[in-house]
């Protein structure tokens, strides 16, 4: 449990978690995020569920997490397009698996997708499904932003959206969201106003970078133009009880130590803007 401490004013509060998405070690696999968030402090990880078996193992996840004292705080369901048989073909199966897990695992939160426009089945139920998955296990089903596709060198009002019915959440409305300020920058949306939208339904955050390309950059915070300072100062003013987590991109990373430099920055700029 993370503990509370006083503010200036004598108030109490519970310090925001900071965890490291596995994903921000890829191509190395989801073993090197344990290690490396042991080694750099952070909080706990988040298991993005793709082709690296460990991933998709409890039991290995779990002797990683106890190994290195490292909690997971989330499971990212398996919903990219990398990962449409990961677990099942049926993304309701997988989505009903990530829950599973999350429960094993003493997770909190599942991150999940909206579904792709070609999944119409899974669309039409997707709703009543995060409900009831929420209802049954306690378990929050964090559903993310996305962003539409901006085909490269075309004019920035071609926008072509892979999701059903929209790469934003808060048009449909969940209990929970996950809110990816890499995925704002590559949809111009401006995050501060995504997160009032989400309001108390804000659940999770991946804190990331972006300049506004149309691809995800996950870049490390205040690396780009996204407001991530501001977001995690009022994420504290407004008593956020999520987690916050990195999932940045360091797959350019030469060596360890460069990729650890950068999972440091990242984990320092989450703790002086969370008042950490």
């Amino acid at each position: 449990m993370t503990p509370a401490r006083a503010h200036p004013a004598g108030q109490w509060r519970r310090d925001i978690p900071i965890g490291l998405s596995t994903a921000a070690v890829w191509p190395q696999p989801a073993a090197t995020a344990f290690q490396m968030a042991a080694e750099l402090g952070y909080d706990g990880v988040e298991v993005m569920v793709w082709a690296d078996p460990v991933s998709q193992d409890l039991n290995a996840l779990e002797k990683l997490s106890a190994a290195h004292n490292v909690p997971i705080l989330a499971i990212h369901s398996p919903c990219l397009l990398i990962t449409q048989r990961v677990w099942s073909p049926d993304p309701e199966v997988r989505l009903r698996r990530s829950v599973a897990a999350a429960g094993a695992l003493g997770a909190e939160t599942v991150v999940v997708h909206p579904p792709f426009r070609w999944q119409r089945r899974y669309a039409e139920t997707f709703s009543a499904l995060v409900a009831e998955l929420e209802e049954v296990s306690g378990i929050a089903v964090a559903v993310e932003n996305m962003f539409p596709l901006r085909p490269l060198g075309r004019k920035r009002q071609v926008r072509l959206s892979g999701f059903r019915p929209s790469p934003d959440p808060t048009d449909v409305g969940y209990r929970n969201y996950t809110l990816d300020t890499s995925h704002t920058s590559a949809a111009h949306v401006d995050a501060l106003e995504l997160a009032k939208r989400m309001g108390p339904g804000l659940r999770h955050v991946h804190l990331a970078d972006g300049t506004g390309a149309p691809v995800d950059e996950h870049l490390v915070p205040g690396r780009g133009d996204q407001p991530c300072a501001r977001l995690c100062e009022e994420l504290v003013a407004n008593q956020f009880t999520g987690s916050v987590v990195l999932e940045v991109s360091t797959r350019k990373a030469r060596t360890r130590e460069e990729r650890l430099a950068d999972l440091a920055e990242a984990l320092l700029f989450a703790r002086l803007h969370l008042g950490r």
